[in-house]
């Protein structure tokens, strides 16, 4: 069984920062990619950052340069630094990993989400 618990969000204002962080548990073998995507009212989930094993990261437009998303492959972490916070970034924000357990082999595992909310 493996889990993605999540911790950080809450309620920022606009030009403030937050920083998530995502611990991955459970029997777990290796961890590929891991990520965070984002999911505002009314919208359909978005890649917000991604950084694979060897640390290649991947970031959408809109939070290129403001946000920073980092991993401890020791501890099977991964983390979301978020400065310049604007309103547009209020969401859940959930973290996901591909994990690949001995039982099941390779699967993306989500973690449960946390609130991000951006005052203007």
């Amino acid at each position: 069984q493996v889990q993605l618990v999540e911790s950080g969000g809450g309620l920022v204002q606009a030009g403030g920062s937050l920083r998530l962080s995502c611990a991955a548990s459970g029997s777990i073998f290796s961890i590929n990619a891991m990520g965070w995507y984002r999911q505002a009212p009314g919208k359909q989930r978005e890649l917000v950052a991604a950084i694979t094993g060897g640390g290649s990261t991947n970031y959408a437009d809109s939070v290129k340069g403001r946000f920073t998303i980092s991993r401890d492959n020791a501890k099977n972490t991964v983390a979301l630094q978020m400065n310049s916070l604007k309103p547009e970034d209020t969401a859940v924000y959930y973290c996901n990993a591909d994990i690949h357990t001995v039982v099941a082999g390779f699967h993306r595992y989500w973690g449960q989400g946390t609130q991000v909310t951006v005052s203007s």
